[in-house]
């Protein structure tokens, strides 16, 4: 395998795709649908599907991460975020597992954590060897 695409279900497309490019700094491959139903966005080798709700029901959002992004520099990534009025949902700090990350929160509620290893490495979370 080589990358991953998270497709995170919103009820707005056009909505959800100005936030991930003017707030997060990730530029779209454009929108598919009459809605539009659905977009594809990317920062880096990073890439999120917006797939617009089909139903009147709320979004569904995970219990809490809906993405974790591995970054290069999770604090210059937050103060880039702080700085276009991104909601920081948990603050930037280091962690028990070993990362520096923080929080954002979508339109939809959607939480994705940012942040960097801080002892990187090929057993660094998320990167273990599997047999």
């Amino acid at each position: 395998m080589i990358r991953a695409m998270p497709v995170l279900q919103v009820s707005d497309v056009t909505a959800s795709e100005a936030f991930y490019c003017d707030k997060l700094g990730f530029v779209s491959h454009g929108t598919w649908g009459d809605g539009p139903d659905f977009a594809i966005v990317q920062r880096g080798r990073v890439s999120f599907a917006l797939d617009r709700s089909r139903d009147e029901a709320a979004v569904p959002v995970n219990q809490y991460w809906a993405a974790y992004v591995y970054v290069e520099d999770a604090d210059a990534l937050c103060r880039e975020f702080r700085d276009k009025g991104v909601e920081i949902v948990r603050e930037l700090e280091d962690t028990f597992y070993g990362s520096r990350d923080f929080d954002i929160r979508d339109p939809d509620g959607h939480i994705i954590a940012f942040g960097h290893d801080l002892e990187p490495d090929d057993t660094a979370p998320g990167l273990m060897e599997i047999e």
